[in-house]
């Protein structure tokens, strides 16, 4: 892993991502240029980031509107591929202009092989929290969009499970900052456990935009 996870203090990869799309320049850019600007960010770290997330969903089994399902709740549908593009799509945009940044320092660099990501203990417990507040999450979506909500719980399920229990884990909890899902306080502090599990900085968690709350009594 060309970066240590502690050095970064902002959530990045594909979950990461998601977030310049709730930016105020998001409207006045195009998604290519967020995308451009996150790989370079960190003098190109992020690329490195993006670079790897991307190619484990797009080397998944995961259809299409799988991944478009899990990239449109992260991002609270502020971008969904249309007409002949798919999410596949978009993850081969996202590769390409974080390779190009990354070469920019490297010319000869080559992607290294993926290291196997499958822990069942960190995938029960990512599934636990993620069923656990499942139903707020479908609530708060359909509340902004009214049957958007299909499938986006089974699509994150499969990232955790058939791609990695880390990018699932902040995918979903991207979800929960996109549609301002309150986090009770025990679940803020077990996804702040979570958090250390995966060996985030602290801040990866919540930048402060979960919407903490006290636990009911």
């Amino acid at each position: 892993m060309p970066y240590d996870r502690q050095e970064i203090w902002v959530d990045f990869g594909i979950s990461g991502l998601s977030k310049w799309f709730h930016g105020p320049w998001s409207s006045e850019v195009s998604e290519t240029e967020l995308v451009v600007a996150a790989a370079d960010w960190g003098d190109g770290i992020y690329a490195h980031t993006l670079m790897e997330d991307a190619r484990r969903l797009l080397d998944s089994l995961l259809e299409a509107e799988t991944i478009d399902l899990a990239w449109g709740v992260a991002t609270g549908r502020r971008y969904v591929a249309a007409g002949d593009s798919d999410g596949r799509d978009w993850l081969r945009r996202i590769i390409g202009i974080a390779l190009d940044r990354i070469r920019q320092d490297d010319a000869s660099y080559a992607a290294p092989p993926l290291a196997p990501v499958r822990d069942k203990e960190l995938t029960d417990a990512v599934l636990a929290e993620l069923r656990a507040a499942a139903p707020d999450l479908e609530a708060a979506i359909t509340r902004q969009d009214a049957g958007a909500a299909t499938g986006v719980v089974p699509a994150l399920e499969q990232v955790v499970t058939d791609v990695d229990p880390d990018l699932g884990f902040r995918l979903f909890r991207r979800g929960m900052k996109a549609y301002l899902v309150p986090v009770t306080e025990s679940r803020y502090v077990r996804y702040h456990e979570l958090g250390e599990r995966f060996g985030y900085n602290e801040f990866v968690v919540d930048d402060g935009t979960l919407q903490s709350v006290p636990d009911p009594d």
